[in-house]
């Protein structure tokens, strides 16, 4: 889901909220209550970004008359998807690769549309996913400047060929398909040491900075890699498959009019956009991520 300053202060925050001292990996309970039938629970995982898209989706439907209530920073998919099951939550944003990583594990595709298709087809009954944005957030293995020169590396086959590093990240990038395990299919790719930071937030830009890691997960609109000058290692191999941003919606809560709603905001989505307002989010001023949300909205005109 990284920071100068401001984004710093935004991602710790996001991470207290979702409870630091909870395991990572454990779901929610599954008595949660469901949402009410006429409103539309929101819910974000615990990074910026995902908060700035769940405010999207929220300040748009409410304009549209949609009653809506929002549960942010909830935490890894491993910890928000239950909700999504048990309807405690009835719309998240999502990213198409990793989605579908999760439902089936065993998924090869690749390609934007190859993705999608899947992952239309390997959602459970109760959920789906509405149009896809062009908008593009990918894991990435990241390294500083100063190592990338070092060792002489571009790419995830030049990294894993100098032998086992020090890597960072979530705690669940250890175990996700296209994580830890998924780097060692594609690259042999050894891991010396895992240090288990945060989701691409202040942890994890620290260690990359202070040579605490010799690489690690972050995302590729992530503004600290620019301000940083770390360097994405090139994934020849497509470890990570196409992210797309994408609504995952209750179908019961999917009326015509939510989804006129969400695939206006999905047609005007750009990689650029999101680079754009994830340095928004980063600014001095500190600004909320909702007003962050109605300014593009607004200009988007949405």
């Amino acid at each position: 889901m990284k920071r100068v300053l401001a984004w710093v202060a935004t991602a710790a925050l996001a991470l207290t909220a979702c409870g630091g001292k909870s395991d990572p990996l454990a779901g929610p309970s599954s008595t949660a209550a469901p949402a009410a039938a006429d409103t539309i629970a929101i819910g974000s995982a615990n990074f910026p970004e995902s908060t700035l898209l769940a405010e999207i989706y929220a300040n748009a439907l409410e304009a549209k008359g949609v009653k809506v209530t929002k549960k942010l920073n909830i935490g890894s998919r491993e910890t928000y998807y239950a909700g999504l099951q048990d309807g405690s939550i009835d719309l998240i944003p999502e990213y198409t690769g990793v989605l579908l990583l999760h439902v089936n594990k065993e998924a090869k595709e690749t390609a934007a549309d190859d993705v999608y298709a899947a992952l239309l087809k390997a959602l459970p009954a109760n959920l789906t996913v509405l149009d896809k944005s062009s908008a593009e957030d990918k894991d990435a293995v990241v390294v500083s400047k100063e190592t990338a020169e070092k060792l002489g590396v571009k790419s995830i086959a030049d990294l894993a060929a100098k032998g086992p590093v020090v890597f960072g990240g979530p705690p669940e990038f250890q175990k996700r398909a296209d994580g830890l395990p998924g780097l060692k299919a594609s690259y042999n790719l050894e891991v010396s040491e895992y240090k288990s930071l945060d989701v691409g937030g202040p942890l994890t830009v620290d260690a990359l900075k202070s040579g605490a890691v010799q690489a690690a997960d972050l995302f590729t609109t992530d503004p600290a890699i620019a301000a940083n000058g770390f360097v994405v290692l090139a994934d020849p191999k497509s470890n990570f498959a196409a992210q797309n941003v994408v609504p995952l919606i209750n179908k019961t809560k999917a009326s015509d009019n939510v989804k006129k709603v969400l695939n206006a905001i999905s047609a005007k989505l750009t990689t650029e956009i999101l680079l754009e307002l994830n340095g928004k989010l980063a600014a001095p001023d500190k600004p909320d991520a909702s007003k962050v949300a109605k300014d593009w909205l607004a200009s988007a005109g949405i």
